[in-house]
């Protein structure tokens, strides 16, 4: 089983930037396809980017895409999320999860996740 620890959240003004890292370690993450989901306060669990195992297909949330880019390093076994031009509606809990197959958008195709990570932007 592999386990996943995010980092890299905070505090940050509109219009700022952040990188979220995603560590796996255990047993290596290098087949698993990798996820970013967000959870704001009150609201549900939403898809924000994924990356396939090869690294070669990336997909993105409709309120993401443009601003932010996920990447991976498999011989470090890190999955990276580079968020750009950030919003207030970006804040909430970024969580990284790890699946082997299903639809890259859909939580509950994701195996395994890490405890998040929060991301608060003020305006």
């Amino acid at each position: 089983q592999v386990q996943l620890t995010e980092s890299g959240g905070g505090l940050v003004q509109a219009g700022g930037s952040l990188r979220l890292s995603c560590a796996a370690s255990g047993r290596t993450h290098e087949r698993y396809r990798m996820g970013w989901f967000r959870q704001a306060a009150g609201k549900e669990r939403e898809f924000v980017a994924a990356i396939t195992g090869s690294g070669w297909n990336t997909r993105y949330g409709d309120s993401v895409t443009g601003r932010f880019t996920i990447s991976r390093e498999n011989d470090k076994n890190i999955v990276y999320l580079q968020m750009n031009d950030l919003n207030v509606e970006d804040t909430g809990v970024y969580y990284c999860g790890a699946g082997r197959g299903g639809t890259l958008g859909n939580s509950q195709t994701y195996d395994v996740w890490g405890p998040g990570t929060q991301v608060i932007v003020s305006s």
